[in-house]
C-alpha cells in the first residue's frame, strides 16, 4: 500500500444517487473520489420515474436538458378496477420548477449520462472495481481501507467528509452499527422487463390494474422498454412465476404477446420500508437507499436519493470552504427524514389501494372513488395528498419569522436575464446564496456585507438590466405575494432561508461568511 491518497469528498457507490453528488461536489470544485465495486453500468433499469424537482437538480450541473432528451413525459396514472374500466385517474401537477411534473426513464441511459456528466470534471477521480472494506475516523478525516477487484490489491485512501450511497444493503452502514429500523413486506413481486417491438394502444400510459385476482403495474419506459409488475401469491413458487410460460401468460392477459415485446429480463423482490437511525456517524453520512427503503408505488425511491445530495452536497462544499460551521451538517437528517417518511407514507396508501385481494372490499372501493372523482376538488385533494407532498422544510437551516415562505423551495419561472435572454431562474441564480426582491431595494446590509448577490425581480413587460431579471410570466411575483414575501434569501439548494415582507429580512447563518468560488464548467 502506497501512502494514501487526500481527497475532500469520498462517495462509496455509484448509482444515480453517488452520480449526482459526484457532479455536484465537481461542479463545486472540491477534490473527490467515487468508490465503485462493479465494473460498469448495472444492466438492468431499477428506477422507472423521475419528477420536475430532480430534473431541477440535474439542472444544477448542466445535465437537464440532455437528460430530458432521453425521458418520456408522463400522462398520471390510471386505476384500473376488476372490471377493466378505470376509477381513477391522477394527472401530474406542474409545481413550477421548470421541468415536466413527471417523466419516466430508463435507468442505463440515466446512469450513462450522469457518468458522463462526471467525466467532465478533472478534480474527480472514479474508482470502478474498488471496494471499500472499512472507515476508519480521526478527528481530522476519514481513512478508507479499498481492495482493488482487478488485481487483489488493497489501497488506502483518506477524506474529510464520505457519503455512503452503496445502497439497501449498504456495507459502510453496517460497519458503523447504524440500525436500518422498518419493516419487509411478505408478498413478493415479479418485474418483467421488455424491449418493444410493436407499440400497441395505450402502451405509453401508466396504469396500475387493481384487479384482486391478478393486480399489475403497466409502466411505459422511455427509449423502445416497458416493464410489468405483478405480485406473487403466497402459495406460488418465484421460479415457476419466472419461467417463460408464466411470464407470457401475465403479459397475454393484457393484451401483449412476442409479436409487441421481446422479454429482457425477470426478477423477484420484496418492498422494504425502512429508515437508517442515524444518518449521520461523524464525518460520514448516509444517502438514497442506504438511509431509507421505500415501496416503488409512486417512482420516488431514487428520487428521494437525488433529493438527499442536494441538501447535503452544498453543506458540504460550504463547509469544506469555511462559509458555514461544521454543526450546519447536522441539519441534513433533520431536514431530510420528514420529508421522506411523508413520501414514504404515501407510496404505502398507493399500494394498498392497489393490492386489495379481496374482491368484496375491490368492488365497494372501485364505485367509491368512481362516485367520488365527480365531485368537485376530489380528484385535487386526491392528488395533493396521495401523491407528492410539498417540497418543504418546516425546520432546520432557515431564519423563521412567521412568513410563510420560509422553508420552501422556490419556484423557477423563465426569466429574461440583464442580457435580455429567456432562461430559467435557477440558471442566473442557481447553486449560490441570493437574495430576491419584488419590492423597493433595502439596505440589507449584513448579506451585501457577507457578499451574497442581490437580484431584483420586474414585471412583465420591464426590461432587464445589470442585477434585475425579468419575471416573464410573473409566477415567481405572484408566488412571493401568497407566500407575503416581498424578499426572500434562497440557499443553494433553492429552499428559501429567511423571507421579509412587513417584518425585515433576518440576517444570514450565524458564522456565515462569503467564499468566493470559482466553479467548474457544467
Amino acid at each position: 500500500m502506497n501512502d494514501p491518497s487526500t481527497y475532500d469528498v469520498a462517495i462509496v457507490g455509484y448509482g444515480p444517487v453517488g452520480a449526482t453528488a459526484a457532479n455536484l461536489l465537481g461542479r463545486s470544485g472540491l477534490d473527490v473520489v467515487v468508490i465503485e465495486r462493479d465494473p460498469d453500468i448495472y444492466f438492468r433499469a431499477r428506477a422507472i420515474s423521475t419528477d420536475e424537482e430532480v430534473v431541477r437538480i440535474w439542472q444544477q450541473v448542466g445535465l437537464a436538458d440532455r437528460l430530458n432528451a432521453d425521458m418520456q413525459p408522463g400522462a398520471g396514472a390510471t386505476f384500473v378496477g376488476a372490471d377493466g374500466r378505470p376509477f381513477a385517474t391522477l394527472l401530474p401537477t406542474d409545481r413550477g420548477n421548470g421541468h415536466p411534473p413527471q417523466q419516466f426513464i430508463y435507468q442505463p441511459a440515466v446512469d450513462t449520462v450522469l457518468r458522463e456528466g462526471v467525466g467532465r470534471f478533472p478534480n474527480v477521480t472514479v474508482l470502478l472495481e474498488h471496494e471499500c472494506l472499512r472507515v476508519l475516523q480521526r478527528p481530522d478525516g476519514v481513512e478508507l481501507m479499498l481492495a482493488d477487484l482487478t488485481d487483489d490489491a488493497f489501497r488506502r485512501i483518506r477524506a474529510r467528509y464520505v457519503i455512503a450511497a452503496d445502497g439497501g444493503s449498504s456495507a459502510l452502514r453496517g460497519q458503523l452499527g447504524i440500525g436500518f429500523g422498518g419493516r419487509t413486506f411478505s408478498q413478493r413481486w415479479i418485474v418483467i422487463d421488455t424491449k418493444v417491438l410493436r407499440e400497441w394502444p395505450g402502451h405509453d400510459r401508466l396504469r396500475f390494474h387493481c384487479n384482486p385476482a391478478r393486480p399489475a403495474v403497466d409502466c411505459p419506459t422511455p427509449l423502445g422498454h416497458h416493464r410489468w409488475e405483478f405480485p406473487a401469491r403466497d402459495d406460488e413458487d418465484e421460479k415457476v412465476l419466472l419461467s417463460d410460460d408464466s411470464l407470457w401468460k401475465v403479459l397475454g392477459a393484457h393484451g401483449v404477446t412476442s409479436d409487441d415485446v421481446e422479454i429482457i429480463g425477470a426478477a423477484c423482490y420484496s418492498h422494504h420500508v425502512r429508515f437508517a437511525e442515524r444518518w449521520r456517524v461523524g464525518r460520514v453520512f448516509l444517502a438514497g437507499d442506504a438511509a431509507h427503503a421505500m415501496p416503488p408505488w409512486i417512482g420516488q425511491g431514487m428520487c428521494a436519493g437525488v433529493r438527499d445530495v442536494a441538501n447535503l452536497c452544498w453543506k458540504l462544499d460550504a463547509v469544506i470552504t469555511g462559509s458555514l460551521p461544521e454543526t450546519v451538517l447536522d441539519t441534513y437528517q433533520a431536514e431530510r427524514l420528514p420529508h421522506v417518511k411523508e413520501v414514504t407514507r404515501r407510496a404505502v396508501k398507493v399500494g394498498k389501494l392497489i393490492v386489495e385481494q379481496n374482491p368484496v372490499r375491490a368492488t365497494l372501493r372501485d364505485r367509491a372513488f368512481r362516485a367520488a372523482v365527480r365531485l368537485p376538488h376530489f380528484t385535487t385533494w386526491l392528488r395533493r395528498h396521495r401523491w407528492l407532498p410539498d417540497a418543504r422544510y418546516p425546520s432546520g437551516l432557515m431564519a423563521h419569522n412567521g412568513i410563510p415562505a420560509t422553508g420552501w423551495l422556490i419556484p423557477q419561472p423563465w426569466v429574461t436575464d440583464d442580457h435580455g435572454h429567456r432562461v430559467r431562474l435557477d440558471d442566473v441564480i442557481g447553486g449560490r446564496w441570493t437574495v430576491l426582491h419584488t419590492g423597493p431595494e433595502q439596505p440589507w446590509q449584513q448579506w451585501r456585507a457577507a457578499g451574497v448577490p442581490i437580484v431584483a425581480v420586474a414585471p412583465p413587460g420591464t426590461s432587464p438590466a445589470t442585477g434585475r431579471v425579468v419575471d416573464d410570466d410573473a409566477a415567481l411575483t405572484r408566488w412571493m405575494q401568497a407566500k407575503k414575501a416581498s424578499v426572500v434569501a434562497v440557499r443553494p439548494d433553492g429552499f428559501v432561508y429567511a423571507a421579509g415582507g412587513q417584518d425585515p429580512l433576518p440576517a444570514p447563518p450565524t458564522g456565515f461568511t462569503a467564499t468566493p468560488r470559482v466553479r467548474q464548467e457544467a
